[in-house]
């Protein structure tokens, strides 16, 4: 985990980074930077659109009784989508387009609750948690 942590935060920048300068490199400093703040606002703007119309969705299962979540797993990608497509840079804004298509979410939907699932049926799939109870050692006593 601790390599996957340093590959993340040292990695990805430095790459995100390289990109950056290859692209000013060959387009020059001010398209550069237009494309970033461009691709910035247009993906803040469909993060809100499509976060909005997943809001409405939860509240209307919420309305006719139904457990949302599947709306809910979306609510989760549009707002990774949208933390990816604020942030500068080419690759994060790849991600996070990628992550506003619909059929992409549903493929990935599927994918996540599959690996759940055959954790859970495997009995690999554990939560830790710090939480106890007040009553915890009473209980562990009697």
């Amino acid at each position: 985990m601790l390599i996957r942590l340093i590959l993340l935060f040292t990695v990805l920048p430095l790459t995100k980074l390289y990109l950056l300068i290859q692209v000013g490199r060959y387009l020059g400093a001010f398209p550069t930077i237009m494309v970033v703040l461009i691709t910035g606002g247009i993906g803040g703007l469909l993060a809100r659109s499509q976060g909005l119309s997943i809001y409405r969705q939860i509240r209307a299962d919420l309305q006719n009784g139904i457990i949302p979540t599947d709306s809910l797993i979306d609510g989760l990608f549009i707002l990774i989508a949208g933390a990816l497509l604020i942030t500068p840079g080419i690759i994060t804004d790849v991600f996070g387009f990628t992550l506003m298509v619909h059929e992409f979410r549903g493929w990935l939907k599927r994918k996540l609750k599959d690996n759940f699932k055959r954790k859970h049926e495997s009995r690999r799939f554990q939560v830790y948690s710090n939480y106890h109870s007040a009553d915890w050692k009473k209980d562990d006593d009697s």
